[in-house]
């Protein structure tokens, strides 16, 4: 893993993003599942459907990010990809009824610079290895 750039990145991004989403539970206690306006951790506003997102994308990172340079690729390019599109789509979703995962300005700037990071990494670095497994 010392050797890979997109294994560490995934396998780190992985467990931060699974630490997020467990300790976002503790302060989403009571409020809607699907609730446009969360509760802030920390600057950056949650609800529990925001929870399991960052639950599934960071179990997806920390698993890909343990298996292989492949698996790490794909997984950090792809979650870029998503990251890219909730990035952009977060600066039109605040204040309507389609914000089900209580997006605000600090998640967009969180989002846009986790996308920014992983598709870097994902689609830079890695080359060799990747070819010599194909």
């Amino acid at each position: 893993m010392r050797t890979s750039p997109n294994r560490l990145l995934a396998t780190v991004f992985g467990a931060v993003y699974l630490l997020v989403g467990i300790v976002g539970f503790f302060v989403t206690n009571g409020i809607g599942f699907f609730a446009t306006e969360g509760r802030n951790l920390i600057i950056f506003e949650v609800n529990p459907l925001h929870n399991v997102i960052h639950l599934a994308i960071g179990a997806a990172l920390l698993i890909a990010g343990l298996s292989s340079v492949t698996a790490a690729k794909t997984v950090n390019s792809t979650v870029g990809s998503v990251y890219l599109l909730v990035g952009i789509a977060g600066l039109f979703l605040p204040g309507t009824a389609l914000n089900i995962i209580a997006l605000n300005g600090a998640d967009n700037v969180l989002h846009l610079g986790s996308a920014l990071v992983l598709l870097a990494v994902g689609f830079s670095q890695d080359r060799s290895a990747a070819v010599r497994t194909a």
